[in-house]
C-alpha cells in the first residue's frame, strides 16, 4: 500500500509546470492554492497572534494543552508561504503532542531578503523570553526554509547570550545555500519538486548578491554548533536537499550535539504535509512528536 501511496505522490507532484518564468506574485498564489490541499487534522484552534513585532498564528489543542510551545517557521525557501501553508504541518505536531504552537509570519524576499526573516525569527524567540517562557519549554520546528530558519536562529540566540531552545526539529531542511552536498546532482531527476535552476532563482531573490559562504546561511557546512540543542533532522532519499541533512548531521556529531538523522525512503521534500495521504508522513510526524514531548518541559 505505502509503494503505491509514494508513486501517487510522486505523479501529483511532477504535474505540468508553467514553462516562463512566474512574477513572485503568481509563485505565492501557486504555492498557498498547493498547500491548501493538504489536510489539517481535527481537535486544534487557531487564532491570530503578534510576537516580536511580527503576525503570527497560534495553535492550540481543544482539550487541556500539556506545558511548553513550539516555535514554528514555515516553508518556501524564503520567498512563498505563511502560517497558513504550512498549517497542515504545525497542527498535526499539536495535535500528536498536545502542545501549542506559534507560527511566525516572518518577512519574506525578495522584498526583505537575508537576513530579515532570521531577524524577525531571533525577535520572536526574545519576546517569549522576555514574556517569562522558560527556554527548557521552548522547541524550534519548521520545513524547509522554516528548518534553516530554526537552525540559523539558534546559532543567532547563542551569538546574542540567549539560553538555547530545549530542542529542535526540521523537515527537509534548506541547510547549505552554498549547495555543495553531492544529492544537488545525484538527486536531479528523482526529486520530483526541486531543480537547480528552479533553486537558482530563488536563491537570488534571497540573497540578493550576498556571500553564501557564511555559518546563517550554510551551517550544514560552516557553522559552529557548540552548545547546540538536540537536533532532529527529517528528510527523504528523493530530495535534491537530502545532503544538507547528512551534512548537518555529521557536524552535529562531531561538535558533540545529540542529533537524529532520520531519513526515509523514496519520499520527496517535505514528505510529512502528506498526513493522512502517505504512510511514511504519520509515521514521520509521530516520530517528531515524540522527540517534543521528549525534550519539553
Amino acid at each position: 500500500m505505502s509503494r503505491e501511496q509514494r508513486k501517487a505522490v510522486d505523479a501529483m507532484l511532477r504535474h505540468p509546470r508553467p514553462s516562463n518564468p512566474q512574477t513572485i506574485e503568481e509563485m505565492r498564489a501557486s504555492f498557498a492554492a498547493m498547500m491548501a490541499t493538504f489536510r489539517v487534522p481535527e481537535g486544534v484552534r487557531t487564532a491570530p497572534t503578534n510576537l516580536g513585532n511580527r503576525p503570527g498564528v497560534l495553535v492550540e489543542p481543544e482539550r487541556a494543552a500539556h506545558p511548553g510551545t513550539i516555535l514554528y517557521f514555515h516553508g518556501g525557501w524564503y520567498v512563498l508561504g505563511s502560517p497558513n501553508t504550512a498549517m497542515s504541518l504545525t497542527a498535526n505536531l499539536v495535535s500528536r503532542t498536545s502542545i501549542r504552537s506559534i507560527s511566525l509570519d516572518y518577512r519574506l524576499a525578495p522584498e526583505h531578503p537575508f537576513p530579515a526573516a532570521l531577524d524577525d525569527a531571533l525577535a520572536a524567540y526574545r519576546a517569549l523570553l522576555d514574556n517569562g517562557v522558560e527556554a527548557t519549554s521552548i522547541a524550534f520546528a519548521g520545513d524547509s526554509a522554516g528548518g534553516g530558519i530554526a537552525v540559523s536562529t539558534c546559532l543567532m540566540a547563542r551569538d546574542a547570550g540567549l539560553p538555547m531552545p530545549a530542542a529542535v526539529v526540521a523537515f527537509s531542511p534548506v541547510l547549505d545555500q552554498t549547495h555543495s552536498g553531492a544529492s544537488r546532482d545525484s538527486k536531479a531527476g528523482i526529486d520530483p519538486f526541486f531543480t537547480r535552476e528552479g533553486i537558482a532563482y530563488t536563491d537570488a531573490m534571497y540573497l540578493a548578491g550576498q556571500d553564501p559562504n557564511q555559518e546563517l546561511l550554510s551551517p550544514a557546512t560552516l557553522a559552529d554548533l557548540t552548545g547546540f540543542p538536540p537536533l532532529l533532522l527529517q528528510v527523504g532519499t528523493n530530495e535534491l536537499l537530502l545532503d544538507d541533512s547528512t551534512q548537518m548531521a555529521d557536524r552535529a556529531r562531531a561538535a558533540g550535539v545529540d542529533v537524529i538523522l532520520d531519513v526515509t525512503a523514496d519520499v520527496p521534500h517535505v514528505f510529512q504535509a502528506f498526513a493522512g495521504v502517505l504512510d511514511e508522513a504519520d509515521q514521520a510526524l509521530d516520530r517528531a512528536a515524540l522527540f517534543l514531548t521528549q525534550h519539553l518541559i
